[in-house]
């Protein structure tokens, strides 16, 4: 047996992130077809003894073909219409397929605060742990009814789009695979089709040229890709594939040679995880480098004396970026202390309390990835 089909073998919990580009045809009505086949695929996983939860797009091309727009708009009003005239209908047609299937479906709708914030974090893992005890799919989109940092164009403090989502759920809810489903087969060392493109089986770090992002959703290669990074830093195997090739997803859990697998590397807690991918830290501590090392080499607290500098203003128990005076954020943290009193202890050495404690620490790789 290869070294994919031990790994995949072995998961139990999936999140299947399903783009818009698989949910809806061109024209913006249901892809009733392939909802059916991934049905079909999702019944037969939970028949094996696997625990299956779908982020969904779609919502927002569905309702601008509902609403009769010729395109998806851009403006993050008419976005809120679509997603409003939309969702009820994507939601519905999951109910319909899964239930006959003895499924129950549950909505869950998200927006970034309920990642930024611990409490609401820790609550929405409890509510996905007894929907799947429960035997229930939980069907998870963006909240873009009332949200709107989430469908803006570019990319937001936490997740932009759903790719990021699906990996933050996985994150959160300790899931063994994310698969993420899209209109191409993996990811290719150029856009599929062009010269010389050739589709990567195992993601090794390569160089890839990435098209254009899709014309329906707001993801592309690109975030996928990103967020497959996230997933697999944090102890998840993800495998990017193609929800137009029938039985994909079972394909994807036996270890065969589809999409683009990146293998988990080891895992972070779940503190640390929600540190790494799901915070907006709300100030910088600038620390000198034997507060550096002792944090990086040793997994040490951070201790006044090491503290060069604080910027912005935050409260007690913020997440906070850890960077040295001149360089990139290295770290996150939840400090013990608010701005102001940080600023009061920088530098004090002697007796005093840790200011960050090494429990409460992330380490990053550099440009922010854990």
């Amino acid at each position: 047996m290869n070294t994919r089909a031990q790994a995949l073998g072995a998961v139990r919990r999936i999140v299947i992130k399903v783009g818009t580009g698989v949910v809806t045809r061109p024209d913006g009505r249901l892809a009733l077809g392939r909802l059916g086949a991934l049905a079909e695929d999702i019944h037969d996983l939970i028949a094996s003894g696997h625990q299956v939860m779908v982020v969904s797009s779609g919502a927002i091309g569905l309702g601008a073909g509902r609403l009769g727009l010729d395109a998806v708009p851009v403006g993050v009003v008419d976005r809120q219409a679509c997603a409003a005239a939309g969702q009820g209908a994507l939601v519905a047609t999951w109910d319909s397929l899964l239930t006959r299937m003895g499924h129950p479906v549950a909505q869950i709708l998200l927006t970034e605060d309920d990642f930024l914030n611990r409490e609401r974090y820790l609550n929405l893992h409890a509510t996905l742990e007894r929907l799947l005890d429960a035997g229930a799919v939980p069907i998870i989109n963006e909240n873009d009814t009332v949200s709107t940092t989430e469908l803006a164009v570019a990319r937001d403090r936490v997740f932009g789009d759903n790719d990021q989502l699906s990996a933050l759920v996985s994150a959160g809810t300790d899931a063994d695979l994310l698969v993420l489903l899209s209109d191409v087969n993996g990811v290719h060392t150029a856009p599929p089709g062009s010269e010389g493109a050739e589709r990567i089986a195992t993601w090794e770090g390569e160089s890839v040229t990435i098209g254009a992002v899709s014309a329906r959703g707001r993801g592309g290669m690109g975030a996928k890709i990103s967020a497959a990074l996230i997933g697999a830093h944090g102890g998840t195997h993800v495998v990017i594939a193609s929800g137009d090739e029938p039985g994909v997803v079972g394909r994807v859990v036996i270890g065969d040679d589809v999409g683009t697998w990146f293998p988990a590397a080891p895992g972070l807690s779940r503190k640390r995880r929600w540190l790494a991918y799901a915070t907006a830290p709300e100030g910088v501590v600038r620390v000198n480098e034997g507060a550096r090392s002792a944090l990086v080499e040793r997994a040490a607290s951070l201790l006044p004396a090491g503290i060069v500098d604080v910027t912005g203003d935050f409260a007690e128990g913020a997440v906070v970026s850890l960077a040295t005076t001149d360089g990139p954020e290295f770290g996150r943290g939840l400090s013990t202390l608010s701005s102001d009193g940080l600023r009061a202890v920088v530098g004090r050495t002697g007796g005093q309390r840790a200011v960050i404690h090494r429990d409460n620490v992330v380490l990053l790789r550099t440009g922010g990835d854990a």
